[in-house]
């Protein structure tokens, strides 16, 4: 096969010659996503991917491309938390359909986990991302260490996983809501739960945190990646504070994205807990990114309220955003519960994959 791999470096700017293969790679990632679901509302745009991967200061990546002439056949994305204490790399990798079954995969794994062996880490994490449809495939079927789900053993990208020494780690459930029309009704049920007496106050912001709360938001985003049920995956610690927010504010906006956050506030008037819905440009759908209650301020149902109270805002800024999708551990069943009720329904699932 006359492939050519070699890395794509990551251009100031799009629409420049320096951008070609940068833009090229990206259009390869988005043409992956609508080979999977159907259409591009769950792929990143190139302004979104130059935003996120061009920003080094709390994680680095490196991406390599795989080429027959001038044509991207192929992707690798392998990123890492800058900390000199992580332990952990992951890496991505999507090859055309025309080019599977003929090792073009088990190169560019190669090359994604020598950017991760060269630092010195041993563990290896990915996943791949499946639509309902998929999952129904018949034969043997593969466990996560915890939860109930399952998916099927004889999936191409299980298998290629497998043979290269993977195992899952943990299953994630994709949930969409319609949201659309609903504003009034989550309205009605947000101020329901606002009447009762609470020692917990909801504060929300677009895009940029209240200066007054930034540390303290700091702190409750450090605990994400500790709170949550991890399954058997590794999880590197991530170090938090307010530069951190403010870049991962900046990076959002670069790429085209608004950020709705809804936080739940402590008497003491730190940040209890958070809720944050992504708005990628140019799309009706929003994505359910994190949703934490730190763990010492359980069992006062801030879940629920913060996740109604964004609903709200959601459709008072954004009507246009019809559909929301989320992802939850298997296991994470009391999150899993607040989703249902407020009517997810399954859209997919993720297997998340470990080596080392």
């Amino acid at each position: 096969m006359a492939v050519e791999i070699r890395p794509i470096t990551f251009p100031d700017r799009l629409g420049t010659p320096e951008a070609v293969e940068f833009e090229r790679y990206a259009e390869f990632a988005i043409d992956i996503e609508v080979e999977r679901w159907g259409d591009d509302r769950l792929a990143y745009t190139p302004a979104e991917m130059l935003a996120m991967y061009r920003d080094e200061r709390y994680e680095m990546r490196q991406a390599f491309a795989a080429w027959d002439g001038d044509a991207c056949i192929g992707r690798t994305i392998s990123w890492w938390e800058r900390d000199p204490a992580a332990r952990t790399g992951t890496v991505i990798v999507e090859v055309a359909p025309a080019y599977r079954r003929r090792g073009l995969g088990t190169r560019l794994l190669e090359h994604a986990e020598g950017v991760i062996t060269d630092l010195g880490r041993s563990i290896y994490l990915g996943w791949v991302d499946y639509p309902l449809k998929e999952l129904d495939l018949p034969g043997p079927r593969l466990a996560a260490p915890e939860g109930d789900a399952t998916i099927p053993a004889e999936l191409p990208s299980v298998r290629f996983a497998t043979h290269h020494g993977y195992v899952i780690g943990q299953l994630e459930r994709s949930s969409a809501l319609d949201v659309d029309g609903r504003v009034e009704d989550f309205r009605a049920e947000s101020a329901r739960r606002e009447s009762g007496t609470s020692d917990y106050r909801l504060v929300g912001w677009i895009d940029h945190v209240p200066d007054a709360l930034v540390d303290s938001y700091a702190a409750a985003r450090a605990r994400m990646v500790l709170d949550v049920p991890a399954g058997g995956l590794t999880i590197d610690e991530e170090h938090w504070d307010a530069d951190r927010v403010r870049t991962h504010e900046v990076q959002a906006i670069a790429g085209g994205r608004t950020l709705l956050v809804q936080a739940a506030v402590a008497p003491d008037g730190t940040i209890a807990g958070y809720t944050e819905l992504e708005l990628p440009p140019g799309k009706a759908v929003a994505y359910q990114s994190d949703t934490l209650v730190v763990a010492a301020h359980r069992g006062h149902r801030l879940g629920m309220r913060m996740k109604l109270a964004n609903l709200v805002r959601l459709g008072e800024v954004a009507p246009e955003r019809t559909t929301i999708y989320t992802w939850n551990a298997d296991e994470n069943e009391h999150m899993l519960a607040i989703n249902i009720a407020l009517g997810f329904e399954p859209h997919g699932m993720s297997a998340e994959f470990q080596r080392g």
